[in-house]
């Protein structure tokens, strides 16, 4: 299930880096505020992460690393959301999730590549949650999105596959 896309690597030179970038920060700003709307909204359906996935798979790494750091970060000052305490496990595995993501882009040569994009979401969170463990100490912790953050998971690989397929020639 591949279709043919642009797909576009911006330096940080370019002025559209920072405008595309801005533009999947604020989509990962609404999209949390609505999913904690739902009771567990934000553990369960992951929301910060999945303006992140379609700007480093469609716009590279530079702004799906911009969209990474810059929205938590955003979101914790404006709205206290995600807390202190895992600010830095999310940060990471934002960041994760750029690399991953791009790199699978990188890889998939102007295509939107639907089993790379669960390649990428499975690797960022295999290797956050690693990461969260040895920051929080507490594997049960740690594990949290694969215990009650399927559906987020699900959403971030289906729901950016399709939104990628939808703007592939754009």
């Amino acid at each position: 299930m591949n279709t043919s896309a642009k797909l576009y690597s911006l330096s940080f030179g370019n002025v559209k880096t920072y405008l595309f970038a801005l533009l999947f920060v604020a989509g990962n700003i609404l999209l949390p505020q609505l999913c904690h709307l739902v009771p567990l909204g934000g553990p369960t359906l992951l929301p910060i992460y999945f303006f992140t996935l379609i700007a480093a798979y469609k716009f590279g790494l530079r702004v799906g690393l911009l969209t990474a750091i810059l929205s938590p970060v955003i979101n914790h000052l404006l709205f206290g959301m995600p807390a202190a305490a895992v600010l830095p496990a999310i940060l990471i595995k934002s960041g994760l999730l750029a690399l991953a993501t791009a790199a699978v882009a990188r890889y998939a040569k102007n295509k939107v590549w639907f089993g790379g994009l669960l390649i990428a979401v499975l690797a960022y969170q295999l290797i956050g949650t690693g990461f969260e463990w040895a920051l929080c100490g507490d594997f049960h912790l740690a594990a949290q999105d694969f215990r009650i953050g399927v559906p987020g998971m699900l959403l971030q690989w289906l729901g950016g596959y399709f939104i990628l397929r939808a703007i592939a020639n754009k």
